[in-house]
């Protein structure tokens, strides 16, 4: 069983990703948040570079709706030596879809295809597919796979989902079993709500032919996830001096990067939306980690709870 970590923005950084390598490893392949703009801007480019995604396999993740821009962020990133990328067309934001990108891409299939007929055409760098499976219809869903058999997707990570569904509710695991009928040349990835053993033998006993599972709250959760899905001994299994080195290291590198505490901070509550839910009966030291104005005030909230608070 291959597994990926998701792009999930602002927090699956390239700090992210090389500390989770360092402490938990497991993961066959990132993705990185997207880039939207042929006009990278310094963050993007550090999501990129290669001393950044040292030892680790990087995919860069583009989030548009326009052939040209596409072509010219794929040219940009082929010069640091990337062989694939991803295509976005995924995400549910409103901000996102409103205005025809991400999943909002797949409320207008036939622009969508002349899309992929032109960066498939002139792209230099192979390119996978991150999607949702419509916007408000199940219905949608063999239309656009009909749309994607067209094209040597090197890889189609799906989420079952339709895009106003968000995060919410059961995924449509059928519809993964659909695109695997009607897609039966192109590598599969499925993506939505694995957070467990027993929920990947949920999928499995529904899909059984799964072979590669892309993960993102899951992981942020709960870091040892890798290590309780591979079963492999040789993996750092989740102790709280695990944890915490993990957790020291984010915050380091983050000091480190960004002007002054308050960006650091942002950074690090963000984290600690998803990370608190390792711990038991978190929620009154979470809410001191919020409250947190300073570096001084944010260490001792969080020094409290790896004292006082026991891992899941």
């Amino acid at each position: 069983m291959k597994l990926y970590l998701a792009p999930m923005e602002g927090i699956t950084t390239y700090i992210y990703r090389n500390a989770y390598a360092r402490y938990f490893g497991g993961i066959d392949k990132y993705f990185t948040p997207f880039i939207a703009s042929k006009k990278m801007n310094r963050r993007e480019l550090n999501e990129i570079l290669p001393e950044h995604n040292a030892g680790i396999v990087v995919v860069p993740q583009i989030l548009t709706n326009r052939a040209d821009e596409f072509l010219q962020i794929t040219e940009k990133i082929a010069e640091y030596g990337y062989e694939t990328v991803n295509l976005n067309l995924g995400c549910p934001s409103g901000t996102v879809t409103s205005r025809k990108r991400g999943a909002g891409f797949l409320s207008v299939p036939d622009a969508l295809d002349s899309f992929l007929y032109e960066i498939y055409d002139k792209s230099p760098l192979k390119i996978s597919i991150k999607t949702r499976i419509g916007m408000e219809s199940l219905d949608e869903w063999e239309h656009i796979l009909s749309i994607y058999q067209k094209y040597p997707i090197e890889e189609l990570i799906i989420h079952p989902r339709l895009q106003k569904e968000l995060y919410k509710f059961t995924p449509h695991k059928e519809a993964y079993l659909t695109a695997a009928k009607m897609l039966p040349e192109i590598p599969l990835c499925y993506n939505g709500d694995i957070t467990s053993e027993r929920s990947l033998q949920a999928l499995l006993a529904v899909s059984p032919q799964t072979s590669c599972v892309m993960m993102g709250r899951g992981i942020l959760r709960n870091p040892s996830l890798t290590a309780q899905l591979k079963k492999s001994d040789s993996q750092t299994r989740c102790t709280k001096d695990t944890l915490k080195a993990f957790h020291n290291e984010i915050f380091d590198n983050y000091a480190a990067q960004m002007a002054g505490e308050t960006p650091t901070l942002f950074k690090m509550k963000d984290l600690w939306t998803y990370l608190s839910e390792s711990f038991q009966e978190s929620d009154k030291y979470l809410k001191k980690i919020r409250k947190a104005s300073g570096y001084a005030e944010y260490k001792l909230a969080v020094n409290t709870l790896f004292r006082e608070c026991e891992l899941k």
